[in-house]
């Protein structure tokens, strides 16, 4: 019988844990899917400005992690390399960026046109990492372009020529590359940090300069009724715990392709929320559409696995 060296063994057990981790890392991707897909019902019940609901969300997430933070990971925040620290900073910069051009773009233009432009996110993060040098698989290339046509179909492309509307288009655009952005600079800093202490900086990022935007933009940041406070919290929990930051957690596993596809199912998710919790029938081709953005997002693992293979 052939004893197996130490070396081996571990071999087998970093295969192992190889083999195991995305099952978990999809799992937990698949719970923040659910948690963003409140987002959109959410904001449209919720009874503050847009730029307000973008600033609360991300400062009452600074608030809920920073005892945990300061308890727990304060060494590790404060000793995070000053590379570190920056990176996480423009993720913050970038995902405020996020926020702030495409939550106006829904008012310019059509909820349409603004859901299908601000969710070529992973066209973006595609072509983002063929500019770095990366060569994405045709598999990716083909899920990214399968998965988004799935979006188009539940939205609807309803562009049209009035300087508004176009501005309003050209804004849901831009945030949709810094959402692409955001999701690829948190896979770099995760590689080395872990998710609490670089989603406490980024949200802190995130809420500082949102507060600079509504301060400027006059934007009211109190006086609400106890139900919008209660959607404002409900907001936080859902979307911004559970949905960004387990999405900060899995994308150093799956992968940035991985993630930012995944983050498409959004739109047939929060299609079905609304249908539960607001009542509001979902579109015909919000089953169809579902169907289609999971095969597509299949294709993209299966592309990621073959080049990781």
């Amino acid at each position: 019988m052939r004893i197996a060296s130490p070396r081996t063994v571990q071999h087998d057990r970093l295969a192992e844990a190889v083999g195991t981790a995305p099952r978990v890392d999809l799992f937990l991707l698949a719970v923040a899917v659910s948690g963003i897909s409140f987002s959109a019902p959410l904001v449209a019940a919720t009874a503050a400005p847009a730029l307000a609901i973008a600033f609360w969300r991300n400062a009452m997430a600074v608030g809920a992690l920073s005892p945990f933070v300061l308890l727990r990971h304060r060494a590790e925040l404060f000793g995070m390399g000053r590379k570190a620290l920056l990176l996480s900073a423009a993720a913050g910069a970038l995902l405020a960026l996020h926020f702030a051009l495409w939550l106006p773009s829904l008012r310019m233009t059509s909820v349409a046109s603004s859901t299908a432009l601000v969710t070529t996110t992973p066209l973006w993060t595609t072509l983002l990492l063929r500019l770095r040098g990366h060569r994405p698989p045709g598999l990716v290339w083909a899920g990214t372009a399968v998965a988004f046509l799935g979006v188009v179909a539940l939205t609807g492309v309803d562009l049209t020529l009035s300087p508004r509307a176009l501005a309003g288009d050209a804004l849901a655009l831009a945030g949709g590359l810094a959402a692409a952005g955001y999701v690829l600079i948190g896979a770099e800093v995760r590689r080395s940090v872990s998710t609490t202490a670089y989603t406490y900086v980024c949200y802190s990022m995130t809420a500082a300069l949102l507060l600079v935007t509504c301060l400027v933009s006059g934007s009211a940041l109190g006086g609400y009724s106890g139900g919008t406070w209660l959607k404002l919290a409900l907001l936080t929990v859902f979307a911004q715990l559970l949905g960004h930051s387990l999405i900060n957690r899995v994308v150093r596993g799956l992968g940035p392709s991985v993630t930012s596809t995944a983050i498409l199912l959004e739109t047939p998710g929060a299609a079905l929320v609304a249908a539960v919790w607001l009542g509001q029938t979902p579109p015909a081709a919000a089953y169809p559409a579902l169907l289609v953005i999971l095969a597509g997002l299949a294709l993209v693992i299966m592309g990621d696995r073959r080049r990781a293979g």
